[in-house]
């Protein structure tokens, strides 16, 4: 809370060198016109040139396919440069060696490049400098005398806007692909929770990953025989198939097996015992700042769930977890401990949750070791138990979370911290059992950011945080009570219409809640999508005033906000990809900020919600 904007680094201009090949060139080495039977012999190898089917075959950082403008058919490739991102789309396809090709292609934009690599001579590329219209690339090349395989790619510039990219072929001898696996054997279900269903199968001679399926409908890719399929509806039958893929294609789909999610307990706001719209609020119970202190007993009722901020590590790394309540000399009107203890017990009597919030601005926490792990369980445990605390919310900012380079699936993190921070959460829950109250507020350069950028990516050179929170939520969704990111302190983030959007109004907490609702392609990549967070787990985060952090809107645009995500109302230029009346509610830094602001935040919460 309270930090500074964010903003995603961005290199200096640099202005791209290209050779550019000349018919007088390309005689002088020998690559000649095909013959007529060779042209008869040739094919277009390049798989899905057109996007019809949207990104399947490709591999891309930062892509989407569009419906207009198209070259022809229903759809094209729109890709967005940002930072260190180029935008780059690429496919590996099989050639034959010491053979000629043709690269061709459509583009539109401003520096858009088409280009072949691995050729085993001179790789190629061809750009445009400006095309407004729609602009045929053409590039040839000749394969090494061992080269098998050649990757295409096309790619934008740094710091330019979007580019498209329509009917992309590669035209010449098709390589050896050999024939595709046989489809799976084996599948069948494992653990069913309300949201999930556990995948197993039997491998596949020749298999180099398997693609999942339900109700029909492509959902992952993975490479082992196991997954667990996410973000379901609890109480509804799915069907489930799998294939086995290789560099020849897909396999045909395996038996179908169906499974029904469990029933999630509702005892009226969910299993987490809160309304169905909750008001959550940060407390200032260690420190006090220019709001002024508040003491426990006079929150008024309107908060639902009341996070103490904040408990802090004794060091960056130690794990040992520690929460002073704020001194009398910078607290004047601090109550003491027994009346402290006393009023949450009150507030938990009247059906509000209280909870620990670790970290904040100043509060670091590296769970770098299992020692570290297990002292953050420990610590953390004995203030829940000192105070009768009904959880913990994860405020967990700066550098606490950051990626290793080598963590590219959220789904399967192996960096020491997010594994360590995921496996001490889950001892917690165990230890509490279901009633344990499990918060999160992460910032959107932890979360939204990751639709565009994943750790230092593919390539390096990216900001290691970046999205570092997903691997935390997606393996905690099942224990996961409420998600209110920050929509504050943040710079523009690109939401799914591939827009940028910016905080000071409804449109910008609009577009990050809606990511978080449909779920999003993790570094534009189709194939790995953090799935959708049920509605009752979201709530907005907002700064209660204008003192309390960058990005505070008025009363309107909070409810321009909720009038469309729970109404469809009020939508403004985003469109929403659904409708959510379930939505939980906010969340805003701070209680003592609102109070400060004579409560205008909770008013209109409560006028709302009514």
């Amino acid at each position: 809370m309270e930090r500074a904007r964010l903003e995603s680094a961005r290199p200096l201009a640099r202005r791209p060198l290209v050779t550019l090949l000349t018919a007088a060139a390309l005689a002088a080495s020998g690559l000649t016109a095909l013959t007529s039977a060779a042209r008869a012999a040739d094919a277009d190898l390049a798989r899905n040139g057109g996007f019809e089917s949207a990104l399947d075959g490709w591999t891309c950082t930062a892509g989407t396919t569009v419906t207009s403008p198209v070259h022809s058919g229903a759809t094209a490739l729109k890709a967005t440069p940002a930072g260190a991102d180029n935008a780059r789309c690429a496919q590996t396809v099989s050639v034959k060696p010491d053979s000629q090709y043709t690269l061709s292609g459509y583009v539109q934009g401003t520096y858009v490049y088409l280009g072949a690599s691995g050729t085993g001579t001179t790789d190629v590329s061809t750009w445009a400098q400006s095309a407004p219209d729609w602009q045929q690339l053409t590039t040839t090349f000749r394969t090494g005398p061992s080269t098998t395989k050649v990757t295409i790619y096309t790619h934008g510039w740094y710091g330019t806007g979007a580019y498209h990219a329509d009917d992309i072929s590669l035209t010449g001898p098709g390589g050896e692909t050999g024939q595709p696996p046989a489809a799976p054997g084996g599948l069948k279900t494992g653990s069913v929770t309300s949201s999930a269903v556990a995948l197993s199968w039997s491998p596949v001679p020749g298999a180099t990953g398997y693609a999942v399926y339900r109700d029909g409908t492509r959902v992952s890719t993975v490479t082992g025989t196991s997954t667990t399929v996410s973000g379901l509806t609890p109480s509804t039958a799915y069907s489930f198939q799998v294939t086995a893929v290789n560099d020849a294609g897909e396999s045909a789909r395996s038996a179908t097996v169906t499974a029904t999610t469990a029933q999630r307990p509702d005892d009226g706001g969910g299993s987490s015992g809160l309304p169905a719209h909750a008001l959550v609020g940060y407390l200032h119970a260690s420190f006090a700042n220019g709001s002024g202190y508040t003491r426990m007993a006079d929150v008024p009722d309107s908060w639902d769930v009341i996070d103490l901020a904040f408990g802090e590590p004794t060091s960056v790394t130690s794990g040992d977890i520690r929460f002073e309540r704020c001194p009398v000399a910078e607290c004047p009107n601090v109550e003491s401990d027994a009346e402290f203890k006393a009023a949450i017990k009150a507030k938990q009597a009247a059906g509000k949750k209280v909870l620990i919030s670790i970290g904040g601005q100043n509060g670091q926490v590296q769970l770098t070791s299992t020692a570290a792990r297990d002292k953050f369980v420990s610590s953390v445990s004995a203030i829940i138990d000192e105070y009768g605390l009904d959880g913990l919310d994860i405020d967990f900012e700066g550098h606490s979370l950051s990626l290793n380079a080598d963590d590219t699936d959220f789904k399967n993190p192996k960096t020491p911290v997010i594994v360590n921070l995921v496996s001490a959460v889950k001892t917690l829950k165990a230890k509490y059992g279901d009633d344990f109250v499990l918060t999160m507020a992460p910032e959107t350069f932890f979360v939204q950011l990751g639709y565009q950028y994943y750790g230092t990516g593919k390539w390096g050179g990216q900001d290691p945080r970046a999205g570092a929170y997903l691997p935390v939520i997606h393996a905690l969704r099942d224990d996961l009570t409420l998600l209110h990111v920050q929509d504050y302190n943040s710079g523009s983030i690109m939401g799914l219409d591939n827009q940028y959007h910016s905080m000071g109004g409804a449109d910008f907490h609009i577009a990050m809640t809606d990511m978080l609702l449909t779920g999003f392609p993790v570094a534009g990549d189709a194939n790995n999508v953090f799935p959708p967070l049920r509605p009752d787990q979201v709530a907005i985060g907002m700064p209660a005033s204008t003192q309390a952090g960058n990005g505070h809107v008025s009363s309107a645009e909070v409810n321009k906000a909720l009038n469309c995500l729970t109404r469809k109302t009020d939508c403004g230029s985003y469109a929403t990809h659904g409708t959510w009346p379930d939505l939980r509610g906010l969340m805003t830094w701070s209680i003592n900020w609102d109070r400060y602001s004579n409560w205008e935040f909770q008013k209109n919460f409560d006028a709302y919600f009514g």
